[in-house]
């Protein structure tokens, strides 16, 4: 089992991780080395390109751009993969993702995981011109044509909203034959598009650990699942339900932080791994309280969870 890092401080979520709500460029930097110098898999990033006033008072209206802290991150690492949480297909152009995506995976020595997702904020996709009900289609034709873009010397792609062709396209994914590509939602046609691909992210989650496996069991019976039992990537996006750390990390004596270790290997490899999860995140106590005790919760639980269950 493999653990992400979330980037804290990339959106401004009320209420959640307040401390990060003021990190500088430098703040970002420490999340990213320290991320890239102990174990963890990958650093992952949300997307919103705006927020419907309804949402705000939930979600804030602070959202980074997901592919300008990619972008950086990728500058600031040097072996940690680049993830997303996920990459809102409808609101890009696939010429214009494609050059993205294939120029931050070569400066990054090869190192872009694409995962994506259909999007469901309607006003987004009014502002944006898009047509909120033909989500599903066009993320299935711009995840047909990112991979025509990526693995055609003179590509062509000829679709219900695309047209491309007679362009030189470059650079190419240093990554071959493209970058991996991870499937969020939870729907049946989700599930059917994450089969054609490399792995599965259920993200929005509406429900728990205990209920993955009859969705699973659809997902593999798809005809373009054969062959992909041992390699099939499962992201869960949440910390085991039910084990906290109520007084944060730093006031935690050594008594509790071995017996917190203990609930967090016990449900990792009692409910997560049991049903296929193979990758997950490092998700800090909620009390922490300064850039500097969220980074010495990265080394601890890298060092005494995450180890464990390698």
């Amino acid at each position: 089992m493999e653990f992400d890092v979330v980037v804290p401080g990339a959106n401004h979520t009320p209420g959640r991780y307040d401390w990060a709500h003021s990190l500088d460029a430098d703040g970002f930097r420490q999340i990213f080395a320290t991320a890239d110098e102990l174990g963890y898999r990958s650093v992952s990033v949300s997307e919103h390109l705006a927020m419907p006033r309804g949402e705000v008072p939930r979600l804030g209206g602070y959202w980074q751009d997901a592919l300008a802290v990619m972008a950086f991150a990728a500058a600031a690492t040097r072996r940690v993969r680049l993830d997303f949480c996920v990459l809102v297909l409808p609101y890009h152009h696939p010429l214009r993702l494609a050059k993205t995506l294939a120029t931050i995976d070569v400066l990054s020595g090869g190192r872009v995981d694409v995962s994506v997702g259909v999007g469901h904020a309607e006003q987004e996709f009014a502002a944006l011109g898009v047509p909120f009900a033909e989500r599903g289609a066009l993320t299935d034709e711009i995840l047909q044509a990112l991979d025509t873009l990526w693995t055609h010397e003179w590509p062509e792609h000829r679709g219900r909203y695309f047209e491309i062709a007679g362009l030189a396209v470059e650079p190419r994914p240093l990554q071959k034959p493209r970058p991996p590509i991870y499937v969020g939602g939870n729907s049946k046609p989700a599930l059917r598009r994450a089969a054609r691909h490399e792995g599965w992210q259920p993200n929005p989650v509406g429900f728990t650990v205990a209920e993955l496996p009859p969705l699973l069991d659809y997902l593999r019976a798809q005809p373009e699942f054969a062959g992909k039992a041992e390699t099939f990537d499962l992201n869960w996006l949440f910390a085991p339900s039910g084990v906290h750390l109520d007084e944060g990390f730093a006031h935690a004596g050594a008594a509790r932080l071995r017996a917190y270790r203990d609930r967090l290997v016990d449900a990792y490899a009692g409910s997560y791994r049991p049903v296929g999860i193979t990758r997950t995140v490092a998700e800090p106590p909620r009390a922490l309280r300064s850039l500097e005790e969220y980074l010495d919760f990265l080394r601890w639980f890298d060092a005494e969870v995450a180890t464990a269950l390698r």
